[in-house]
């Protein structure tokens, strides 16, 4: 490991543990964890992956995953904000964008002075983003949006959204847009309603006439679609490694409850049931890692050779193993440690109960079990099997 990246790390595990007291307080009371970007800010994190000329610190993937990982011992909601701003926002832009665009926008974004979002999902449009119904029209040295995007993290508080939608009047081919979220035309409502995640930011907005630049068109027009399904590798990648962190940090705490809590003359560590509890945790920890590390290095291949379509399919395939397997044995390795902590583990003063409630949201963004498992199926079967015809 590079000394820039070991420096990073460091300021990770600083930020997280300068940031947990009011994760939690912020948790209780329900409501988005301001100070986390301020936090963000005052260690240096929103530009992880951002090359160094444009202001950001530049580090490897296998890096960032591990920062994420360390992040998300922390909660979904605070390693969904880094993913949202990094892994979803600034990467369609260090990926398709121009020089003219990277200059514009990186620098800010690494900074954390312009929050970034990525919005694809719309009300009726979820699983198959081709269903959506946001349109644009060009007129003159701009583009004109108009449509609604649903459930989009850092939505509510972004600057910069990555945001996608057809030529006005055709279902042809998706452009993808970096869009100011300032001016007229941008209406935006904060979405509280949820399971969990209450300290991330998650909102809908409506583009009603929104202009935006001509040379705020990212990549080429047309070819939206290939920029959203290569961004959501990467945002898969990040939820795998968040959803690592989550398991970790069951771990952490079944383990330290086992040991204090006392039950039939012992403490309940040496039960062989909640042993078998500690045990699974344990496995699905290594089995997680190993999935998540696995996709991480084809991804960094197939940014070593973004022509080679052969690596970048199978990269996608192995995030989406990853990200898959992750997030269910999160889920389980909270429940399991709910039962280890048994009555306090119902309960959001502890850490477990937390993570039980917001990991399971990470069964459904950035591609559905359902959709995952379709396409680890038609890469074995072949794509005359493929179950989107």
């Amino acid at each position: 490991m590079t000394t820039s990246n070991a420096a990073l790390l460091a300021d990770v595990e600083a930020f997280c543990q300068e940031v947990r007291p009011t994760e939690e307080i912020c948790y209780l009371e329900h409501r988005f964890n301001a100070e986390s970007i301020e936090l963000a800010k005052k260690y240096n994190l929103f530009g992880m992956l951002t090359p160094t000329e444009y202001g950001g610190r530049g580090c490897d993937l296998a890096t960032y995953a591990k920062a994420l990982i360390r992040i998300g011992r922390e909660g979904t909601g605070l390693r969904t904000l880094f993913s949202g701003h990094i892994s979803i926002g600034q990467m369609p832009i260090m990926d398709w964008g121009n020089d003219e665009q990277k200059r514009r926008y990186l620098p800010a974004a690494a900074k954390g002075d312009k929050i970034m979002a990525f919005g694809l999902t719309e009300p009726d449009a979820g699983s198959n983003p081709l269903e959506m119904t946001s349109t644009y029209r060009r007129e003159g040295d701009r583009f004109v949006l108009n449509g609604v995007k649903y459930l989009i993290s850092n939505g509510g508080i972004a600057q910069t959204i990555i945001v996608f939608a057809y030529p006005e009047g055709k279902k042809e081919r998706v452009s993808a847009f970096i869009v100011d979220t300032d001016g007229p035309g941008f209406h935006c409502e904060d979405l509280t309603a949820k399971l969990g995640l209450p300290t991330s930011n998650t909102a809908m907005f409506e583009l009603v006439d929104h202009a935006v630049p001509a040379h705020n068109l990212l990549g080429e027009e047309g070819n939206g679609f290939r920029i959203a399904m290569t961004t959501l590798i990467s945002g898969r990648l990040s939820v795998a490694a968040g959803c690592v962190g989550v398991i970790e940090d069951c771990l952490i705490e079944a383990i330290a409850y086992a040991k204090e809590r006392h039950q039939h003359g012992k403490p309940i560590a040496k039960h062989q049931l909640v042993q078998d509890h500690i045990a699974q945790i344990e496995i699905s920890r290594q089995a997680a890692e190993s999935l998540l590390f696995t996709a991480v290095a084809a991804k960094q291949a197939s940014n070593a050779d973004r022509k080679n379509a052969q690596l970048r399919d199978k990269a996608d395939m192995l995030a989406a193993h990853a990200k898959y397997f992750a997030s269910n044995a999160a889920c389980e390795a909270a429940d399991r440690a709910i039962q280890v902590l048994g009555g306090r583990g119902y309960s959001e003063l502890y850490r477990p109960g937390r993570h039980w409630k917001d990991v399971r949201v990470c069964r459904i963004y950035e591609g559905t079990d359902e959709i995952l498992k379709l396409k680890v199926a038609q890469s074995v079967l072949g794509k005359e099997y493929s179950a989107f015809h």
